[in-house]
């Protein structure tokens, strides 16, 4: 089966390992979004996809857009039975789902229709889900919005952060996909449409959501922290200065200070009231310092009953 590949970030990877170590496949191109300049230093950098590829020595195509004729007649031209789309991060249009013959098959993080959207794992842990999940899904043109073919579901801990669940569900994928291919390749999944009322929409991140909300409920902060962490991490002011928060608890006892108040402050952590119920942070982070442990933080840097975080 000749299968082009589409994806750009460290979670498509393991898709496209599992592609190349499947007998029956040959993967004819890889598509991913151009190099961009990233980090502090603005230098251009590759996507993991592409430097995963051409140490395999896969051919990779980098156009900035697969909307115009080129592309089409390039993507033609290879003649490709299956598409497989894994967080390529450009919008396909109809005249591309259309050219393999088996058509695109998304590899999509969360268990559609809930979830649709650019950012289903962070958005998970925020709103507190139990579940979710990996869904291979037949692409249409409307986002994520084409019928189920098979889905594989896993928990969502209490200590999960979008770092570690990103990892989890990356492989997880990985793993779907290389179970069902041989069934997609003969059409033997039963596609199932997706119930349109029960969708939600998954924004994508932005770092000026990352500023807490005091006046919101511990519950809801504490998954914030874990749902921004690794990025863009949850933040709060002290006075002047931002921190960043890297862990958190969150007590069912209102208490009686003021919103953002520190009700304490020691080696357990600092105890600050919330709109509901109080959050520990636990673990926190200067401006271009260490990520700390709260008693090692509060060692260089004095955090004490009655300051207030805004």
């Amino acid at each position: 089966m000749r299968v082009v590949f589409a994806g750009t970030p460290e979670f498509s990877v393991p898709s496209l390992k599992a592609l190349i170590n499947t007998p029956f496949v040959e993967v004819v191109g890889v598509y991913t979004q151009p190099d961009r300049a990233a980090g502090r230093g603005k230098k251009i950098q590759q996507s993991p996809v592409k430097s995963f590829a051409e140490k395999q020595g896969l051919t990779v195509y980098q156009p900035e857009s697969v909307k115009g004729p080129a592309v089409i007649e390039h993507l033609g031209g290879l003649n490709a039975d299956l598409m497989l789309v894994i967080a390529y991060g450009l919008l396909l249009t109809t005249a591309v789902l259309e050219i393999p013959r088996l058509g695109c098959v998304n590899v999509h993080a969360s268990l559609l229709p809930r979830w649709r959207g650019a950012a289903p794992v962070q958005r998970a842990i925020e709103a507190g889900d139990r579940t979710t999940g990996i869904t291979l899904m037949q692409m249409q043109l409307a986002l994520d919005g084409g019928p189920i073919l098979a889905q594989s579901q896993i928990d969502i801990s209490e200590s999960e952060t979008g770092g570690t669940l990103h990892d989890k569900l990356s492989a997880l994928g990985a793993a779907l996909l290389k179970n069902k291919l041989s069934k997609i390749c003969d059409q033997s999944l039963e596609p199932v449409a997706q119930d349109n009322a029960l969708a939600t929409y998954a924004n994508k991140l932005g770092k000026a959501e990352s500023k807490l909300d005091w006046s919101q409920s511990a519950k809801n902060l504490q998954q914030k922290v874990r749902a921004f962490n690794p990025w863009p991490m949850a933040t709060t002011k002290l006075d002047e200065m931002t921190l960043r928060i890297i862990k958190a608890s969150h007590i069912n006892c209102q208490g009686n200070g003021k919103i953002g108040q520190v009700l304490s402050a020691d080696n357990d952590g600092v105890v600050v009231q919330t709109g509901q119920g109080q959050l520990n942070v636990e673990v926190l982070q200067k401006p271009g310092g260490k990520v700390l442990a709260v008693a090692d933080f509060l060692n260089g840097m004095p955090i004490t009953k009655g300051m207030v975080f805004r």
